[in-house]
């Protein structure tokens, strides 16, 4: 007996600026009608923004949502995504009586929507969550997909769940304390999505000041994600390929190794730098691409090398990609600008070369 199930995913990704001004209904019409809230924000950002929850209270009562409580401050950062706050947040979610009518609020980084997402996506099997990211990384990657999740047992994202949100709205106000080595990190997706799928794309980072058109940038970097995740077929990862995480094996381990001292979009330009060097010195990719695809990455003011990428423990980021991913190994490298291919044999001994190459 084959039971099948037909699951159509559609939530909106709405981009605007001043979300909580009073006269601006678009987080009104996302929530409508007259809903029960929460409101999660990320302890950086409210420390940046400090009248952000005022504010969040103001519209509720203009609009007359039924806020369970005042907003609560949750770490942000990589220190958010652990079994301590999520757990915090369940406690916390469970206490005020969210049910699945309820709609949970996050106000934050890329890693602080994760473990709130997770959260919301395990109480009750999932209540409605509305995201608000307030990074380049998140506006533009890590807040517009169906992925949540924490670090544990020494690894990345070990833990988590695939659930779209309600609805994501991309604030451009909420940029605009976010310190500029942030910005500049939140670049590297858009690099990377425009290798893998978007050659016009990338000639725009080239020969465009991308902060002076960040909302631009973000906006076409989000809508490639979002066609990948819609159009490419696995949007719960279940197959080996993940196109989307081009230079992230090294990435991720980066990030471990330097104990996220690394942003994590430093380290993603990192892995690419490394694994567009294989693709040139395995005939794979040509030497002007190669320069072409450093020239941007510097270009932007994006990390090409850390000394961690010598550390012996690095290349282990195979095999523990690997395993995340089940099955075999398939790592995206590049053919051309614009062109991800999956390769599934990797040369350690060329992996290695490839990375003393980039040393400065």
């Amino acid at each position: 007996m084959l039971q099948r199930v037909g699951l159509a995913l559609e939530y909106p990704v709405v981009f605007t600026r001043d979300a909580f001004a009073v006269d601006n209904r678009v987080l009104a019409e996302v929530l409508a009608p007259r809903p029960r809230v929460v409101c999660v924000i990320d302890a950086g950002v409210a420390a940046a923004w400090p009248g952000l929850a005022g504010e969040v209270e103001a519209y509720a009562r203009a609009h007359g949502f039924e806020l369970l409580a005042a907003p609560w401050t949750v770490p942000g950062g990589e220190a958010a995504k652990t079994m301590l706050v999520l757990e915090n947040l369940w406690r916390r979610l469970a206490e005020l009586h969210v049910d699945r009518h309820a709609f949970v609020i996050a106000i934050g980084g890329g890693a602080m929507l994760d473990v709130v997402g997770f959260a919301a996506a395990t109480l009750h099997r999932g209540v409605r969550l509305v995201r608000m990211p307030t990074t380049v990384l998140a506006q533009n990657d890590a807040g517009v997909g169906v992925k949540n999740g924490i670090n544990a047992f020494g690894a990345k994202n070990f833990l988590g769940t695939f659930q779209a949100p309600w609805a994501v709205i991309d604030d451009a106000r909420l940029l605009e304390t976010l310190p500029v080595r942030d910005r500049i990190a939140g670049m590297a997706e858009a690099v990377k999505v425009a290798l893998i799928r978007d050659p016009e794309f990338f000639g725009w980072l080239e020969t465009n000041d991308h902060d002076a058109n960040l909302d631009h940038a973000i906006r076409r970097c989000a809508e490639l994600h979002l066609a990948h995740i819609a159009g490419g077929g696995d949007p719960f990862e279940q197959g080996n390929a993940r196109p989307l995480d081009f230079g992230h094996w090294s990435a991720h381990k980066l990030e471990l190794l330097t104990q996220h001292e690394l942003r994590h979009g430093e380290a993603v330009a990192i892995g690419m730098a490394v694994d567009t060097r294989y693709s040139r010195d395995t005939g794979l990719l040509d030497g002007a691409s190669y320069e072409r695809v450093l020239g941007v990455l510097r270009k932007i003011g994006l990390p090409t090398w850390h000394p961690a990428l010598l550390d012996p423990a690095l290349l282990a980021g195979l095999g523990e990609f690997r395993e995340h991913l089940g099955g075999e190994l398939t790592i995206t490298l590049l053919a051309g600008i614009g062109r991800g291919v999956d390769a599934r044999d990797i040369d350690e001994a060329a992996m290695k070369r490839a990375i003393a190459g980039l040393a400065p």
